[in-house]
């Protein structure tokens, strides 16, 4: 059963932002989709809960300037 979670992330500030976010976190283990978009918003679909410190180190890899708040 696929349960999706919502998060809000900040600095984003151009497509490229949202792409490298995008890439980061479909890395993740055990995500099976992710949208981001570029008012910050992101929805990640898993088959099972991905702790939160994951998903951090996700958007992290990304970019230094970007910050990960559950939403």
């Amino acid at each position: 059963m696929s349960q999706t979670s919502t998060y809000t992330v900040t600095g984003m500030t151009c497509g490229n932002c949202v792409a490298h976010v995008t890439e980061e976190v479909s890395e993740v283990a055990g995500v099976t989709n992710v949208a981001v978009q570029l008012d910050g918003s992101m929805a990640v679909e898993s088959e099972a809960l991905i702790p939160f410190d994951a998903i951090i180190e996700a958007v992290r890899e990304a970019g230094d300037n970007y910050v990960v708040v559950e939403a």
